[in-house]
Formats: C-alpha cells, structure tokens, sequence
C-alpha cells in the first residue's frame, strides 16, 4: 500500500512539472466576457462621436503647417515605435524558448499568447477601411473619414488603421497574466495592469504621431484581452483533459 501510494505521489508531481496548465472556472469567463461587453458599448460611442480622439489628435496636429510635428520625431521613433516593441517581441521569444527546452506547457502557451492578439490585430487592420489620421484631410491628407460602423465613403483612402497594431505589442504583455494567476493573482493582475498601461503608452505615441487616433488603441487593447482569454481557455481546457485522461 505505501509503495502504491508513493507511486502515485510521484505520477502526482510528475504531472505538476510536466503540465502545469490549469484551468479557470467558467465565472472567471462570464465575469471578463461581462466586462468586455460593457467596454465594447463605451468604446462604441467613443469612437462614434469622435470628440475625444478629435481633441488629442488635435492638440499634436499643427494647422499652421498642416502636418504633425512628431511624426518623424527620432528619439519618439525609437524608443517607442522600435525599442519597446522589440523589447516585448524579444520577451515572447525567449518565453517560448525557454518553456519549450524546459517543457513548460503553461509558458510556452502564455508566450504564444503574446503573438496571438498581435495575430488578430493584423488581421483586423488588413480589412480596415479606416484610414490613420495623417491621411485624413482635416490633418493635410487627401482620405475621408467615417464614423466606426458608418458607411465606407469613395475616397476613405489606404485604410489598414484601424485598431492600433503597434499599440497590440504593449497591450500583449497582458498575457502574462495566465502565468502567475493560480498561484499569485495578485501579480497576475499587475501583469495585466502594467500591460494594458504599456499599451496605452506605446498606443499614445503613435497619436503624438498622428499615426493613430485613440479609440484605435482602446480597441486593439480590447481585442488582444478578447482573443487571449478564448484561446488560453480553449487550450487550458484541451490540455488539461488530455492530461487527466494519461
């Protein structure tokens, strides 16, 4: 009986090392789909009415010059638009690396999670008639703008910018939220807050440089949560039955 027993124990913490995925209970999902839902209405009617995105906008666009004066901003250019996506970019691979020498199941999902909302993102701006505020012609441009789920006007310009795909790669650090939560949710959601923080930050950069307005990056936040909760949730759950079952 104890050799059965200790057996057991060692198949037991075997499972923890090898698969440390867990799953989360299904009113966590109802509470974050409830949330989304509500945040979805008011990014609705922010985008829709515009003013606030018209004010930040305009209070970096020079009307004197017809142009944004940080747009080609260097120092803006590098350490917002290059080096803190690389960095976060850098951090998902090593992540991914990393939990597949060391055969973490929960790391290597999270890191693919970074990708995933950049993923979505990209797919969504792909089919986007929206174009960026420096194309528009109330900011020196030639394109013509439309409301978020208005008509698609002749001229609407190249589109592609709509919500903020540089914004996604801050917002992606959310991520790391599934991998302290079990254990140390207070951390897990400092993770998610510093991460919806660096988004809005590297998101706010781009508006500096008329490259987004900020209803984009509200959106692309929105959407990498959206498409990171779905996935570690369908993943959690297939693996996690798959273990239980060997």
């Amino acid at each position: 009986m104890a050799t059965q027993k200790k057996h057991l124990s060692s198949g037991k913490n075997l499972l923890i090392k090898t698969n440390p995925l867990y799953r989360l209970p299904a009113r966590f999902y109802l509470y974050q789909f409830c949330w989304l839902l509500l945040l979805a209405m008011v990014f609705t009617w922010l985008s829709r009415n515009e003013g606030l995105d018209r004010l930040l906008t305009g209070y970096w666009y020079d009307s004197a010059s017809h142009r944004f004066p940080w747009k080609q901003n260097a120092l803006l250019d590098l350490i917002n638009h290059r080096l803190l996506k690389d960095v976060v970019i850098a951090g998902g691979i090593i992540g991914l690396l990393y939990g597949l020498i060391s055969r973490q199941p929960r790391l290597i999902t999270v890191a693919l999670l970074f990708g995933v909302g950049a993923l979505a993102i990209g797919i969504l701006k792909a089919t986007s008639h929206h174009s960026c505020p420096w194309d528009l012609v109330e900011y020196g441009g030639k394109a013509i703008s439309y409301p978020l789920f208005g008509h698609v006007p002749d001229g609407s310009g190249p589109g592609r910018c709509f919500p903020g795909g540089h914004a996604s790669s801050g917002f992606a650090v959310m991520a790391l939220f599934f991998l302290f939560y079990r254990e140390r949710p207070t951390l897990a959601w400092c993770c998610f807050t510093g991460g919806a923080a660096l988004g809005l930050i590297m998101g706010y950069g781009q508006v500096m440089r008329g490259a987004h307005f900020f209803s984009h990056n509200l959106w692309a936040g929105w959407w990498v949560w959206l498409t990171q909760v779905v996935v570690y949730g369908i993943v959690s759950t297939l693996l996690v039955k798959e273990s239980q079952k060997s």
